[in-house]
């Protein structure tokens, strides 16, 4: 039996060793958190209990759990914990009608493989198509069952492959219909509705509008076959856009336009809070544009358009910004190509320092980008993947620092065996292993700073200073490291 003193010794031993390893705990701790804030390199969003706007679902994309895409400042969010999501996407837009025909439906689940199977993790496609074949709105509010089970299974298969989607409610341009399908519809209900402004009466027109708020009600409201599941509760939809590249050059104030995005929006917004919303401009900047912004316009014409890219995306209900970059379409006759890859820098680099400025931080997403490699374009399909590569590295800029470049989708991805509708833009991934690389790379880079960037800034950005501020930027070289 050991004697008093040997045991006060032996305890009063305990004693230091526990406070020394409870020392070095808090030392390694201190040292985590301050390897998060000592650094000015990054800006990183982390969400508290207190700021988290949780939905009704489960959410953490690509962490097994799926809930709806939020945004926090100039980012995208998923999970509670605010996790940032910088994706890399695509666009498919025919996808619900080659839905439709059983002979081709396999098409859309192939498409959704090979995305999944490169990091993809966001593909917009067409949520209309009006009059005309396979048209889902045959006339105003009246749709073709079969054609709205089509885009549900668009719905279920990309939630299979954990791809989300933007979905597009209008056309501008007269593919599958378009605004001049709608005046059409109203030219045909009588003699007393106003047209004068042609096509461009889908922003103004009465009947017109009423026709469209319509269709967006049906279109939100509509329950997946498939999965059980209503459009406006579905994580798998990321985002509805009011319409493709709007435009109503009939007034080049842009007021007619601007008044329809504020009508538009709010209807949005009534039926569907949860989800985010997108103008789908290709972002020009207009007549309320500084003059020095209007000089980063392709050409002179892209500023009568009717559209502003700052003043289109201060509305209330537009969650994020959205762009178009298409140097090839918009740039003089003859542009080579450095030319046409400067301006996409450059195009990029503006629209993510407005979006961070003027708009007081919003996400901005460069929703459709590439450049032809058709007979005769300055591109071929060795070429292109330069083009690629300066736009994923504009974009890589801004994540590297927590901006808010969110994202760019490549105009377009193609399944094999549909190159009869190529436009000269189509990247077929199987066929084109260099593309494929360069977007593999570029979707790793992402993912591994969404996941490790947010577990890297937990332990720092929920510090607060003593005013009860988060620190303005956060060291996260664990990712900066990761995405070089």
């Amino acid at each position: 039996m050991a004697t008093y003193r040997e045991e006060t010794r032996r305890a009063t031993l305990l004693q230091c060793l526990s406070f020394f390893l409870l020392g070095a705990i808090a030392m390694a701790a201190a040292i985590a958190v301050l390897h998060v804030s000592s650094s000015e390199y990054w800006r990183c969003s982390h969400l508290t209990a207190a700021d988290d706007d949780r939905s009704s679902s489960e959410v953490v994309d690509g962490g097994g759990e799926w809930g709806m895409v939020r945004t926090r400042g100039a980012q995208f969010v998923v999970g509670d914990g605010g996790r940032p999501f910088y994706m890399n996407g695509f666009n498919t837009y025919w996808l619900m009608v080659l839905a439709v025909d059983a002979s081709t439906r396999g098409k859309v689940t192939e498409v959704f493989q090979q995305a999944a199977a490169v990091g993809l993790t966001v593909c917009r496609t067409w949520a209309f198509n009006d009059g005309g074949w396979r048209a889902l709105q045959k006339s105003p509010g009246v749709y073709d069952e079969e054609v709205f089970k089509a885009l549900d299974f668009v719905v279920s298969e990309a939630r299979k492959h954990k791809i989300r989607l933007i979905l597009p409610l209008s056309n501008n341009w007269d593919g599958y219909g378009g605004k001049a399908q709608y005046v059409r519809w109203a030219q045909a209900a009588g003699p007393n509705v106003n047209l004068t402004s042609g096509a461009d009466a889908f922003f103004s027109d009465e009947t017109v509008r009423g026709y469209f708020k319509s269709h967006v009600r049906a279109m939100l409201m509509r329950v997946n076959t498939y999965t059980g599941v209503a459009y406006r509760d579905d994580p798998t939809i990321m985002a509805w856009e009011l319409m493709n590249e709007p435009r109503c050059a009939s007034d080049p104030t842009g007021d007619t336009l601007q008044a329809w995005i504020r009508e538009m929006a709010f209807h949005v917004k009534s039926i569907d809070p949860a989800h985010l919303l997108g103008v789908g401009t290709e972002g020009f900047y207009g007549p309320s544009s500084p003059t020095g912004r209007l000089r980063a316009n392709p050409n002179a014409e892209a500023a009568l358009v009717g559209t502003d890219f700052c003043r289109n995306h201060r509305v209330l209900g537009v969650d994020f910004a959205s762009v178009h970059v298409y140097p090839d379409n918009w740039l003089p006759a003859g542009a080579t190509q450095e030319a046409q890859v400067r301006f996409a820098t450059s195009w990029v680099e503006a629209h993510i320092a407005d979006a961070e400025g003027v708009l007081g931080g919003m996400p901005v997403l460069f929703a459709e980008f590439g450049v032809s490699t058709k007979a005769g374009a300055a591109f071929n399909a060795t070429s292109r993947d330069a083009f690629i590569e300066a736009v994923y590295g504009a974009m890589l800029r801004s994540t590297r620092r927590g901006g808010g470049g969110a994202g760019a989708l490549l105009w377009q991805v193609f399944p094999e065996g549909t190159e009869y509708m190529d436009d000269g833009y189509a990247v077929v991934l199987p066929r084109a292993p260099a593309t494929t690389g360069i977007m593999a790379a570029h979707s790793r880079r992402l993912q591994m700073f969404n996941s490790r960037c947010a577990w890297s800034c937990r332990w720092g950005c929920n510090k607060r200073d003593a005013g009860g501020q988060r620190p303005p930027s956060m060291n996260c070289d664990i990712c900066r490291d990761d995405i070089r």
